[in-house]
């Protein structure tokens, strides 16, 4: 089966939206699918206001249209509801074809944090955007609750897997003069509350790694913490096996790769009790939810590291990808 998605997201971005396509992508192949992948890196591009590495495709419906025949899905995937998302919904719609979206983040709550925008706006164009799919896919149980109140119609499950192999609890670890280590993986943005992390009174250290636009401020206000900018693959698992916590501060994201692959390092989490959370720590040791994060942080210090591994295993990505492969929809006449 051909699987065409497309998706104004995609690297070098370092984001969950990248790493699950990536993911989902490597195991569609492993099963005998062909994949296509359309992506601002095929046309010319502008950067998007307040995110410049994040680009916005500048093309029209006639030429997406062409990219799209080139490759000649039997199923089209549509991952983000940006310029090429509404092109290609659009091009689906006029041809009669059916297709899945994708809802990787909360987006009314992140305009509504950057810019005021009252998310009930944001989430009727985002109803209109999504209710023309068969299908609207989203990570946990919670988000596709959430989205059904609300009036999106075809929402359901697809989760979020982790490379147990290379996010692993074995292995090398960064030296680390000071203890407790509490550690802030992802965007460095506003709707990511890291100042929330860094305002907590916590014993031991502070360790942030990614970059956003919000870093430059951050760093100059926290000069304490230790900053160390993007990591990824062994070296992203060296710094989740060296801290003693992962904080995860955000209220708006919708599952929370990082959570799970700090898990998988054997590091519990400290985090609110929202959507994404709520479904990757659960019930489990792996993790400690509470209204208060600094609360949170100091008895996520006394969880196994052995229990917080184990709650990661019970995430796989040829799990998930089963669940997209069910919903994906074939278009007539292939």
């Amino acid at each position: 089966m051909k699987v065409l998605i497309v998706s104004d997201a995609w690297e070098p971005q370092v984001n969950g939206v990248v790493r699950t396509l990536r993911m989902t992508r490597w195991e569609l192949e492993r099963r005998g699918h062909e994949t296509g992948l359309i992506s601002p890196q095929e046309f010319r591009s502008v950067p998007c206001p307040t995110y410049p590495e994040i680009r916005l495709a500048m093309t029209t419906p006639r030429a997406l249209a062409r990219r799209i025949d080139c490759f000649s899905p039997d199923c089209l995937h549509i991952a983000t509801e940006g310029p090429l998302g509404w092109m290609a919904r659009q091009i689906a719609i006029k041809r009669g074809w059916p297709f899945t979206t994708a809802y990787h983040s909360r987006f009314p709550e992140y305009v509504e944090a950057r810019f005021r925008i009252p998310a009930d706006w944001t989430y009727r164009l985002l109803r209109r955007f999504h209710n023309a799919a068969r299908f609207t896919l989203a990570p946990t149980p919670a988000i596709v609750d959430d989205l059904l109140a609300r009036g999106f119609r075809g929402a359901r499950l697809w989760s979020r897997g982790v490379d147990l192999e290379l996010f692993s609890h074995i292995g090398e670890r960064e030296k680390t003069p000071g203890r407790p280590v509490f550690l802030y993986v992802g965007r460095i943005a506003v709707e990511k509350q890291v100042d929330a992390f860094l305002d907590l009174d916590l014993p031991g250290e502070k360790w942030v790694v990614g970059d956003g636009p919000e870093r430059a401020r951050l760093q100059a206000r926290y000069p304490e913490a230790r900053w160390f900018g993007v990591h990824k693959g062994e070296s992203l698992a060296r710094l989740y096996r060296s801290a003693d916590v992962m904080v995860f501060p955000s209220v708006t994201d919708t599952f929370g790769l990082v959570i799970v692959e700090s898990m998988a390092c054997g590091t519990p989490v400290a985090a609110f009790p929202v959507p994404g959370p709520i479904d990757v720590i659960g019930e489990s040791d792996g993790g400690v939810m509470h209204s208060d994060l600094g609360t949170a942080c100091l008895k996520a210090l006394f969880l196994s590291r052995e229990a917080a591994r184990k709650r990661a295993e019970q995430f796989s990505w040829p799990a998930a990808t089963e669940q997209m492969l069910a919903a994906l929809q074939l278009i007539p006449g292939r």
